[in-house]
């Protein structure tokens, strides 16, 4: 199991700072969305400048044009982009093709999708290289949780690795090593407590 940091509500700058706390425990830097929208990829270059070693995701949630957008992550120094899996199917195995040319990877993000079984069992045959469940925040706030629905997804491929995110916390110990997903994505547990050093090692225990 890889360990995944979510840095969604900095600046740039805090971002950096924030790797630099972590950057012993954590598998993956995500480059959240609200970076993207906010700094742009060029942060995510700056990013990667200041951090030339480190394996970072960049969370696009691409739609469409969707060669063109993947390239433009690994561009900007991106080693894994994600597409959004309610997005069309021509769209994700364009997505797969551009990513495994280049030598990257890509994530399916399952948020939004209605039929969580049948979508899974469709994009497993995409060649994708991770399929995950993502309980985002506006669900979050009416108490859901990730673990049944990543239950559904695990049931449902059998060649894809297999993520889950969505306001995940420590005391969640058991439900995650019962879980048994290859990447668990952790973001404010981390990024937004006191000690992030000591947060991020805690979680890295947990994984073994």
């Amino acid at each position: 199991m890889k360990l995944q940091l979510a840095i969604d509500l900095e600046d740039v700058q805090g971002a950096i700072a924030l790797i630099e706390k972590t950057k012993d425990s954590i598998d993956i830097f995500e480059y959240g969305t609200p970076l993207v929208i906010n700094f742009g990829l060029e942060g995510l270059q700056k990013i990667r400048e200041t951090f030339p070693d480190i394996t970072l995701l960049a969370d696009l949630k691409i739609m469409d044009v969707a060669s063109y957008e993947v390239g433009q992550a690994f561009k900007y120094g991106a080693d894994i982009t994600t597409i959004l899996g309610v997005a069309e199917d021509q769209s994700i195995q364009d997505a797969v093709k551009a990513a495994h040319e280049a030598g990257k990877e890509l994530l399916v993000d399952m948020i939004g999708v209605r039929d969580v079984a049948t979508r899974a069992r469709e994009i497993d045959a995409f060649g994708v290289d991770y399929i995950g469940t993502h309980t985002g925040y506006d669900l979050q706030a009416l108490g859901q949780d990730p673990f049944e629905e990543f239950s559904v997804i695990k049931a449902n491929v059998t060649n894809t690795k297999t993520a889950i995110t969505g306001g995940i916390k420590l005391a969640a110990a058991d439900e995650i090593k019962a879980a048994n997903p290859d990447l668990l994505i952790i973001g404010g547990a981390i990024a937004t407590v006191d000690d992030p050093t000591a947060a991020a090692a805690e979680f890295k225990k947990l994984l073994g």
